[in-house]
């Protein structure tokens, strides 16, 4: 990345790789602007979920009863996994049709998802600013994030997702009436003077879980992102001891990672199961 004739400074570099491909064309300081849309997140989002529901759909091709080969076998144990998660926490068969599948959908995509942090930090950017420059562009002003979950409006977009559903899981078990009668008297109980408290405790609780659901992911996201990012400028230092920190500490780092991108996806997914699964009960 150039950046106006000159080599980037370490604090150019690191915003330069923070700032998403966006509506406006130049750099967002705020972390939440609804006017703004991030242009690569929802690109890889939308790319990856193909690629999951792909994935998803030549497992479930190749599926036998004969012995199953490595995708094969790996697919059905992931599929038995999530299987066993909604069993314990959706007792309803009926329901389960649907949400087991769902589950298991958002585990591989957002594994997907998350894995993209695990790419060279300047491999994609340096790709697309190649094509701006080739377009006449600047490239200090080729901005570039491919780590969608890395983007809080991707998270909060999944979690008032799994909100949504959740309304209507309440709708459909216990009926428009039903619902509205719990969101009055829950969890105080049915007197008249308790309704606005009741109702308020419910509107905060609905909202705690969406946002703690989104911004958990992309806490976890967004400084696995920073810290590849720290760990790439130990590579630009021109040292043999910058060069080697890198390559130590990038690799060590990769690898702990993959734990951490496994066990978001997970977590995202078991708090989709919970909640959804909160929808079918009374209080």
């Amino acid at each position: 990345m150039a950046t106006e004739g000159h080599a980037p400074t370490s604090s150019e570099y690191v915003v330069h790789h923070l700032t998403h491909l966006n509506n406006t064309g130049h750099a967002q300081t705020n972390v939440v602007d609804w006017s703004v849309i991030n242009y690569d997140s929802i690109f890889y989002s939308v790319v990856l979920g193909m690629l999951t529901v792909f994935l998803l759909w030549l497992g479930a091709r190749k599926a036998s009863s004969g012995v199953p080969g490595r995708f094969q076998g790996f697919v059905e144990m992931l599929v038995e996994m999530v299987a066993e998660q909604a069993r314990g926490v959706v007792h309803s068969a009926e329901s389960r049709k649907f949400v087991a599948p769902l589950a298991l959908t958002v585990f591989v995509w957002i594994f997907l998802l998350n894995a993209m942090d695990l790419l060279p930090v300047d491999l994609l950017p340096r790709i697309w600013e190649g094509m701006y420059a080739a377009g006449g562009g600047d490239p200090a002003h080729a901005y570039m994030r491919v780590v969608p979950t890395a983007d809080l409006s991707t998270t909060l977009g999944f979690s008032i997702g799994v909100l949504l559903l959740c309304f209507y899981y309440n709708i459909k078990i216990k009926g428009l009436g039903g619902w509205v009668h719990e969101l009055f008297t829950a969890p105080f109980g049915s007197h008249p003077l308790l309704y606005p408290v009741n109702f308020l405790m419910q509107i905060i609780e609905f909202l705690a879980k969406t946002i703690s659901h989104g911004m958990r992911l992309f806490g976890n996201m967004y400084a696995g992102e920073m810290i590849f990012i720290l760990i790439a400028l130990l590579g630009g230092t021109a040292t043999v001891f910058g060069f080697l920190g890198h390559v130590v500490a990038g690799t060590v780092w990769a690898i702990f990672h993959i734990l951490i991108i496994t066990l978001q996806a997970f977590i995202f997914m078991m708090l989709t199961l919970v909640y959804i699964g909160q929808a079918h009960e009374g209080h």
